[in-house]
């Protein structure tokens, strides 16, 4: 079997991993495809993934990502008709789904940002399956075009993925000059360039600036740690706070850096979902329409969404104090990762699926 995975962030390389590995193990011949963009390459890099570049990313107008999806279309198109796979998985990446649904080849769409509905409707209706968590309802894929037949659940977030295999790093604190001795913020900027953050986001003015500023205001006895996006936020927080904070401006194992950490606050999706399973305090301050899996760890306890950057510094001292509630967490969200299904297991499965019966 050969199969193509196109990759265009760093959550979709720490998810595809897994995959790669087993079907590479498993004697099976597989193409990673990524664009020009830092962060997913880096991570590729990182996790020792071969990969090819194909394209770029577009920016964050709409007529700059439209150029760059059309381009790179025809790249993969030229790339992918000789290289031959029989099966196409992605992360809902457009380019994919189109270029393998020009081509016959039946495509697997991992999803779990229906939020980003821009990226939804161009790949859910091309794709032969759709697999997402089991909090989704059948409905919400239903309504960008999925197959009926074609919708897959595994009982458990995307982030299992790799949580489930993670083993901690200590060298992540080296590399940022950390103590375990002093408590680590974890402070992550928001996807400035996402479509579904048009005019909510700017990298001239991170969401989380104000946040750090509140916390520094208190005095707190702790190591703050941002890491940054794009490589056009670094330089902005870096003139505003100096070296009074530490602004990782590339990508490190930031997996180990959260389970290090004493406490997580994201502007984002993945490291909030990542904090709540490690059982790290995380605190969300989304810019945007709150994401169902932030409102479903909410429910259990595990997230707190809170948009007033002081109260953010408030509750930090607060969570810093309480030992307690530190180890409650930590205990219930662990449990919560352990309960979770391997959703590598589920998509693996269907990968292997459309490979034998050639169903696009």
């Amino acid at each position: 079997m050969r199969v193509w995975i196109d990759s265009l962030t760093p959550k979709h390389a720490l998810f595809f991993e897994p995959l790669y590995r087993e079907l590479s193990r498993d004697g099976h011949d597989l193409l990673i495809t990524t664009r020009t963009y830092r962060e997913a390459v880096e991570t590729l890099r990182l996790r020792e993934l071969p990969f090819r570049v194909i394209g770029e990313h577009g920016g964050a107008s709409r007529l700059g990502k439209l150029l760059a999806s059309g381009r790179r279309v025809v790249k993969l198109a030229q790339t992918i008709q000789s290289w031959q796979p029989d099966t196409a998985i992605s992360f809902s990446s457009p380019e994919a789904a189109r270029v393998a649904f020009g081509l016959g080849i039946p495509h697997v769409s991992a999803n779990d940002s229906p939020h980003s509905w821009r990226v939804a409707r161009l790949s859910i209706p091309l794709s032969r399956y759709v697999c997402s968590p089991w909090i989704f309802p059948r409905s919400v894929w239903l309504a960008f075009g999925a197959r009926p037949d074609g919708i897959v659940s595994y009982r458990a977030l995307d982030a299992a993925a790799w949580l489930k295999r993670h083993r901690p790093n200590p060298g992540v604190l080296r590399q940022l000059s950390l103590t375990r001795d002093q408590p680590i913020i974890v402070l992550r900027t928001e996807e400035s360039f996402a479509s579904y953050l048009e005019g909510r986001a700017s990298d001239e003015a991170p969401v989380i600036g104000p946040v750090v500023s509140e916390i520094l205001r208190l005095k707190l006895d702790v190591q703050i740690v941002v890491s940054t996006r794009y490589g056009r936020q670094a330089p902005v927080l870096r003139k505003r706070f100096g070296n009074r904070i530490r602004v990782v401006d590339h990508i490190v194992d930031s997996t180990s850096l959260l389970y290090y950490s004493t406490l997580f606050i994201g502007s984002g999706g993945t490291m909030t979902v990542e904090s709540a399973l490690l059982g790290r305090p995380a605190i969300s301050c989304f810019p945007g329409d709150k994401p169902l899996y932030i409102k479903y760890l909410e429910k259990q306890g595990l997230v707190q969404t809170i948009l007033s950057p002081r109260s953010i510094a408030q509750t930090t001292a607060r969570t810093l104090v309480s030992q307690e509630k530190r180890e409650k967490q930590q205990r219930r969200g662990t449990e919560l990762l352990r309960r979770m299904e391997d959703p590598i297991t589920v998509i693996s499965r269907i990968v292997r699926k459309t490979w034998k019966t050639g169903d696009n």
